[in-house]
């Protein structure tokens, strides 16, 4: 599933995001790409970051969502870009199962236009800082 345009995949990733599909999410990734996930876990590879994402959704992200921001986009000629999309992330959960509180959150990604559309080659889905 990848997106039909560069400006699609924040959208598509907030939705797979959303209903913890991480097979679906995977799909907006090159088989090869980088991630560097909320908890700071790095994964290489479309099934490294698969494994990831059901980690962290069976985890604090269990009953998280995801509030679209703004967002960017940033072509880097006809086949790149880059995009910066910021999310306010709420229904965190402690160890203890105690609400853990929003946080704002920053998805930057380098987008490669494939012949099945655009996917991303590396993805850094971090807090922002104060």
């Amino acid at each position: 599933m990848a997106s039909e345009t560069a400006e699609a995949f924040a959208r598509n990733f907030s939705a797979c995001w959303l209903s913890q599909d991480a097979a679906a999410l995977g799909t907006l990734f090159s088989e090869d790409a980088d991630f560097l996930s909320l908890t700071g876990a790095w994964a290489e590879g479309r099934a490294a970051i698969e494994k990831v994402l059901k980690s962290e959704w069976r985890g604090a992200f269990a009953k998280a969502r995801l509030v679209t921001g703004r967002g960017k986009i940033r072509p880097l000629g006809p086949v790149v870009a880059v995009t910066h999309q910021r999310f306010v992330l709420s229904g965190i959960r402690n160890a203890d199962g105690s609400d853990a509180g929003r946080i704002s959150t920053l998805l930057t990604a380098v987008l490669s236009r494939q012949p099945g559309g655009w996917v991303a080659v590396s993805v850094q889905f971090v807090a922002e800082g104060d």
